[in-house]
């Protein structure tokens, strides 16, 4: 597969499992190295890099995953998960990013001292965003970020995703086998079956007109879903629930 992503762009990746999805996001993060080819991140290579020269490139591009209970450290209180890609940030410092980034994904800061198990799975996703925005990244790597949560949690998740991304002008790269999530959150879409992309381009263009059989298969199982992510969103977005404290 071959494709670009621009800065600033909200691109999209869509396919069912074992299309190749997961295994493209580990690549772009650097957690694993491709076999052939050649991948560069923010006009650095990837592939073959040591772990020294990508440290800095760890703290320009974060990644949440799929599962926010696999993803936090259930030893360790909210303010340590937080903190902990900040080595070489000053205590104080690192305390007022803990603070702000809680703010930022609507989290009171009383909750710094809890675990991890004493909040549901949407207030844990949104821990698992603070944490990634905590080394002001550049790009935002998001694996099946809201796949795990129900769909009223989800479109207040991907609410918050949206917003953050404009305010820290972040890249988006966004991961789901949902059509119909990507079509609210990304501008533009990849389609991958069997680790090939078989269509990319301006998202509601591929909604709206699939050329690819696989393409036109997704798009005709997302209407539903997708009437019911919009749905959810208007209301959430007609009421903001107050920060959790």
């Amino acid at each position: 597969m071959s494709f670009d992503i621009a800065e600033g762009q909200r691109f999209g990746i869509v396919g069912e499992s074992g299309s190749g999805k997961s295994t493209l996001m580990r690549i772009l993060c650097a957690l694993e190295q491709p076999t052939s080819g050649t991948v560069d991140v923010l006009g650095q290579p990837i592939g073959g890099a040591s772990e020294r020269q990508l440290r800095d490139f760890r703290s320009r591009v974060q990644i949440v995953f799929q599962d926010p209970m696999g993803s936090l450290d259930p030893r360790m209180r909210v303010c340590d998960i937080i903190a902990e890609p900040l080595r070489h940030v000053g205590r104080t410092e690192a305390l007022a990013r803990v603070e702000a980034q809680l703010a930022a994904v609507g989290l009171d800061a009383d909750v710094m001292h809890r675990y991890p198990h004493q909040f549901s799975g949407g207030q844990r996703q949104r821990i698992s965003i603070a944490r990634a925005l905590s080394t002001r990244p550049r790009v935002l790597v998001a694996d099946e970020a809201v796949s795990a949560l129900d769909v009223s949690v989800r479109a207040q998740v991907l609410n918050l995703l949206a917003d953050l991304v404009d305010e820290y002008q972040l890249t988006l790269v966004f991961v789901s086998h949902d059509l119909g999530v990507i079509r609210h959150l990304c501008d533009t879409v990849a389609v991958i079956s069997d680790g090939r992309i078989v269509e990319c381009g301006p998202t509601a263009d591929v909604y709206d007109s699939p050329l690819h059989p696989y393409t036109q298969q997704l798009v005709s199982a997302t209407p539903s879903m997708d009437a019911l992510v919009r749905r959810s969103i208007a209301s959430s977005s007609a009421a903001s629930p107050a920060p959790v404290k």
